[in-house]
């Protein structure tokens, strides 16, 4: 088969063979030049089901499934067939599959800036990609396997490297069905598209789908296809405008733990849950404990094993005391008494509009300002400097609590230490969100992406308003919100880092100083409080100079990934049902 692009008239003309009959399935298996071909796909085997003899034959492939691994069959004639060989083991994926004509696609006049999309080098990049796959709750794949497929014409690893920092924040993975198994419609497809959801720049997963599509376009290839989830809507989106369309093609996977929930309809009290409860009920049905949803929309449940029940809402539960919880409620307590146990603590004091808050303010020259029982970030300033914003921001506290705290800003990285059971389970530097200027894309609508971006890695639990505070940080960055940023240029558009607003998480668990763990027991230990997520302002994560702002007696365990704090929480409920 040629390879000179979609200029070669052969490609022309089985394209104009391929738009007269888009609602044909793949030629019979005789046609096909490769008999039973499953690609090792590193998250499973990629089955291409056109190839095989028989719908038993695709139904074995697919059983024939490692623990940990999903394996995919596509291109299936005659589905309902292939679900008959084991129905019990068997289902049909609720993906739609599209697929981009190459013939018609035109690369862009507008290039990315700011990062680079290119194929697979390193080991390390092998582990960037499972890094984000891990980030989307994605299967891994194996490293190792990965690198060595670098130079693989069947398939393609394509990632795309911030430029700045050198950091892959995005992947994607191609195959060639040609060389796959000598397919004489001369297609390809895209698999596992996934971006950082910490990554700042637009257009990421856009770039991704262009490289691997001008990749087989070059290489004379008729189409490329990908499966998409019915309902990820945003993703459709995305390639609609891209120019692909739907197509009548089927996937058949296998019922196992991993696509549980493709095929087995969630209980209706499950529905409103948030992902801090869920992520709790899920781990808890896994252990086969029994799950009471008792309120979703404000996640209350009740765990029961054998004759022990517990209620909880979310990562709060009947084992933390009602005086532990009201310690941790009232910001001004949580102060004193971790400064009596010999903890470190910024300078505090309450808002009463009066002289002394100004010279509060003069004294140190940054404060932070929030309600003294606040949750999730809300009416928080931070890096206030002038007498101006701090009445601004004093107003906007009160709107949460009629108590206001204006505290000593702390320079260092906000750091969020999980404690369960009076042990460190989990520790991450907490980011405030941050866009990247492309040269022509104004800052309002990459808060916006931004946002989109944030909003689908956190199941809609992370959105970053364009409100005041927003235009503040903005403003005090020398922009407004309808300015350009320069390519390359960061700006942070918000200075708290809270996950509801659009701040990142980045595990540093593996790097916590000793004294930093030490601190974070003793705090809980002297709030009496055995589950709680305590915030510190750390130099660095490896360093053993801190101090403590804040206590939250419902921390969410969600986006703390690979820490297992879900799992250290039904434990520390349950300790019977731990697995070892």
């Amino acid at each position: 088969m040629s390879r000179r692009g979609h200029s070669d008239p052969r490609l022309a003309q089985r394209h104009a063979q391929s738009l007269n009959h888009q609602q044909r399935t793949p030629p019979p298996n005789q046609e096909i030049g490769q008999s039973n071909v499953s690609l090792d796909m590193g998250w499973g085997d990629l089955i291409l089901a056109h190839t095989f003899e028989g719908p038993g034959d695709v139904a074995r492939a697919l059983l024939n499934e490692p623990s940990g691994r999903r394996n995919i069959a596509i291109y299936v004639r005659d589905p309902h067939v292939i679900l008959a060989q084991n129905p019990q083991q068997l289902f049909l994926d609720p993906s739609h599959t599209f697929r981009l004509w190459l013939a018609h696609y035109r690369s862009p006049r507008q290039r990315n800036r700011g990062y680079a999309v290119r194929r697979l080098r390193t080991l390390e990049d092998a582990q960037a990609i499972n890094r984000i796959y891990a980030a989307h709750g994605m299967v891994p794949i194996d490293a190792g396997m990965a690198w060595k497929q670098r130079a693989s014409r069947t398939m393609i690893y394509a990632v795309a490297e911030d430029l700045a920092t050198g950091r892959v924040v995005g992947t994607a993975t191609g195959v060639d069905h040609v060389e796959a198994c000598g397919d004489p419609e001369g297609g390809s497809s895209l698999w596992c598209l996934a971006v950082d959801p910490d990554a700042t720049l637009p257009g990421l997963g856009q770039s991704l789908v262009r490289f691997l599509a001008e990749h087989y376009q070059a290489r004379g290839r008729v189409f490329m296809d990908l499966s998409v989830m019915h309902d990820n809507s945003q993703a459709i989106s995305l390639y609609e405008k891209l120019g692909f369309t739907r197509v009548p093609v089927f996937t058949v996977k296998t019922k196992n733990a991993i696509n549980e929930p493709l095929y087995t309809e969630p209980p209706d009290d499950d529905a409103g849950l948030n992902v801090y409860a869920a992520i709790i009920t899920n781990e808890a049905r896994r252990r086969g404990i029994r799950v009471e949803i008792l309120d979703a929309e404000y996640g209350y449940f009740k765990l029961t094993l054998g004759g022990r029940s517990i209620t909880c809402r979310e990562s709060l539960s009947a084992l933390t005391s009602a005086v532990a919880m009201s310690r941790c409620a009232d910001k001004r307590v949580t102060r004193r008494i971790l400064e009596r146990a010999g903890l470190n603590v910024p300078a505090q004091r309450v808002a009463d509009d009066s002289d002394g808050d100004l010279e509060f303010l003069r004294l140190h020259q940054s404060v932070v300002v929030k309600p003294a029982d606040g949750e999730q970030g809300a009416g928080i300033s931070v890096d206030v400097r002038d007498g101006r914003a701090l009445r601004s921001a004093i107003r906007t506290a009160r709107k949460h609590d009629e108590q206001v705290l204006i505290e000593q800003c702390c320079p260092g990285d906000d750091l969020r230490i999980i404690v369960i059971g009076y042990k460190v389970v989990a520790a991450a530097v907490r980011r405030p969100p941050v866009i990247t200027g492309d040269g022509f894309t104004p800052i309002r609508t990459l808060v916006e992406k931004l946002s989109r971006r944030r909003e689908a890695a956190t199941d809609g639990e992370a959105h970053i308003p364009l409100d005041k505070e927003t235009e503040r940080c903005v403003r005090m960055a020398g922009h407004s919100l309808d300015d350009v940023l320069k390519q390359g240029e960061t700006l942070a558009v918000r200075k708290t880092a809270n996950l509801h607003t659009g701040g990142t998480l980045q595990d540093v668990t593996h790097l916590l100083h000793p004294t930093l763990v030490h601190a974070a027991v003793n705090a809980a230990r002297a709030l009496e409080i055995p589950v709680t997520g305590l915030d510190f302002l750390v130099p660095a994560a490896s360093q053993p100079d801190y101090v403590i702002i804040e206590a939250n007696e419902r921390p969410g365990l969600a986006n703390h990934e690979p820490q297992p704090t879900a799992q250290r929480f039904i434990d520390f409920l349950f300790p019977r049902s731990a697995v070892a």
